[in-house]
């Protein structure tokens, strides 16, 4: 049920006693529609009896040369620079979430360049809120309207040269394009990519503004992602290109090429190491390239999914551990199934239980590898400031190989000879 603030704002002006009451009754929302247009007097009187809580709460929703011209206002030094810094970590932190649809998106991304006003304001209003708004900052703002504290839409600069001052903005109000911080990352990249406006509001849970980012700006950040992630997954230079001389292509490709015959050795290794193992049981060395490839096949499903999120900016090492034992558990139950059919391939066709318990455990064993390394490894590397795509593939096979041939070559050793 929508109720008059008109009249609230009135019995907050009238009723000094029932003033607090009245403004907690509210929404936040709502609170701050009321409290802008109260009396610089009237607003110290509800500030010195709000909480720091509350305070922080309506002065966050107001537009920053709203929130500036109240706290300039408030006499409690202390308590101002308290509420300033607690305003201004919660926009960051907020902004800083919101800004993970990239890697690359700073805070500079984010105007403030805005004011907001009543759709109850007249034009001659909204003209005195943008001179004040000059005269601080040297910029004309964006205009943003909001009806019960919440955004409606904006009013372009233009309407207020051609209309009368007495005319109410809400005559001339056009949608804007509006997300909330918290929405997820593919929302906010279909968003940009397919907006039709020049901008788009980013909003706080309680639907106030948190700040304006321009669509083109926003579109410049993708336009090289899918190509770089696939020259880096390659183990290729991203300037490299299909007409470049034999020479350019040798020299972008041959320190990941000798990188690859080294960490290959170390997995033909393991069947040096099992050689004497291997001359008694030729019967393990059909099942090599099928535990090495399955474990190849799943560190890759496991990586691209790790890549994406450093990629789109979602995921760090900081906050990864759930994901990495999210992949781990989901690498066990896979692996699981996977050596459960091969146990009984095994055991049908080469009629041995002791082999299929080995090759059985081995898939196990190579998925959960591939799961903790196609998760670990390229977060450790972005964290170390090396380059998770063009580095983890050789790694995360490395491993597989290397353990998974551990595994078969060395169980069947103990279990079969």
């Amino acid at each position: 049920m929508s109720i008059d603030l008109t009249e609230y704002t009135g019995r907050v002006k009238r009723e000094p006693k029932e003033r607090l009451s009245l403004i907690r009754s509210l929404t936040v929302a709502e609170q701050s529609a009321v409290f802008v247009q109260l009396s610089p007097y009237v607003q110290q009187e509800i500030l010195k009896q709000f909480t720091n809580s509350e305070a922080v709460s309506l002065i966050d929703h107001c537009d920053p040369r709203q929130a500036e011209n109240i706290l300039s206002h408030m006499k409690d030094l202390k308590r101002r620079t308290k509420i300033i810094t607690k305003v201004k970590t919660d926009a960051r932190e907020k902004i800083e979430y919101f800004l993970r649809f990239h890697p690359k998106a700073t805070t500079s991304l984010i105007s403030f360049n805005y004011v907001v006003l009543p759709d109850g304001a007249t034009i001659g209003q909204a003209a005195d809120a943008l001179d004040e708004h000059y005269q601080d900052t040297g910029a004309f703002p964006e205009i943003f309207i909001q009806s019960a504290g919440k955004v409606t839409g904006e009013v372009p600069l233009s309407v207020l040269v051609r209309q009368r001052n007495t005319a109410l903005l809400k005559r001339f109000i056009i949608p804007v394009q509006t997300i909330t911080y918290q929405a997820e990352v593919g929302e906010v990249i279909d968003v940009f990519s397919s907006s039709q406006r020049k901008k788009v509001v980013v909003l706080d849970y309680d639907e106030s503004i948190l700040g304006v980012i321009y669509a083109d700006d926003a579109l410049q950040l993708f336009g090289k992602l899918p190509t770089e992630s696939f020259y880096n997954i390659s183990g290729l230079d991203e300037s490299e290109r299909p007409f470049d001389t034999a020479w350019e292509k040798f020299t972008h490709r041959r320190k990941w090429l000798v990188l690859n015959l080294v960490t290959c050795f170390m997995a033909g290794s393991m069947i040096f190491v099992f050689k004497d193992t291997l001359d008694q049981l030729v019967i393990l060395a059909m099942y090599i390239p099928i535990v090495a490839g399955m474990g190849g096949n799943a560190g890759s499903q496991t990586f691209a999914v790790m890549l994406r999120g450093l990629t789109l900016g979602t995921i760090s090492f900081t906050n990864g551990w759930l994901a990495i034992k999210r992949e781990v558990g989901a690498a066990l139950l896979n692996g699981v199934l996977i050596g459960a059919i091969v146990a009984i391939i095994s055991l049908l066709w080469n009629e041995s239980a002791i082999l299929g318990l080995v090759v059985g455990i081995s898939m196990i064993c190579v998925h959960v590898v591939a799961g903790f390394t196609g998760a670990f490894v390229p977060l450790f590397l972005k964290h170390i400031g090396k380059d998770p795509a063009a580095m983890s593939t050789m790694i995360i096979t490395t491993a597989t190989d290397v353990l998974g041939l551990l595994c078969l070559l060395g169980l069947g050793s103990w279990l079969m000879m």
